[in-house]
C-alpha cells in the first residue's frame, strides 16, 4: 500500500508523546492488515524515502499512516 501521509496536528500529537516519554497504548495495523496493540513508549521518528515511521524503544518500527490511535486519539480524527 502507497504511503499515506498523517495530519500535521497528529505527528504534533506524537511528537508531544515522545518528549514526554510518556507510556501509552498504541493500536496499529501491519502491513498484512492484522491489528496489533501493545503498550509502549516513542522513542523518535524516522523519514526514508518519502514515509514517516515511529520508532520504539525496542527497535520496532511503524509506518505513521498504519497508526489506527495512540491513547485513544485516533489518526482519522485529525484533517
Amino acid at each position: 500500500m502507497k504511503y499515506q501521509p498523517i495530519s500535521c496536528d497528529y505527528y504534533d500529537e506524537l511528537e508531544a508523546i515522545a518528549v514526554m516519554q510518556k507510556t501509552v497504548t498504541l493500536l496499529f495495523s501491519d502491513p498484512e492488515g492484522n491489528i496489533h496493540e501493545q503498550k509502549t513508549q516513542i522513542k523518535t521518528f524516522e523519514t526514508r524515502y518519502k514515509e514517516e515511521f515511529m520508532i520504539l524503544p525496542s527497535g520496532q518500527e511503524i509506518r505513521l499512516d498504519r497508526i489506527i490511535s495512540v491513547d485513544g486519539k485516533h489518526r482519522h480524527d485529525y484533517c
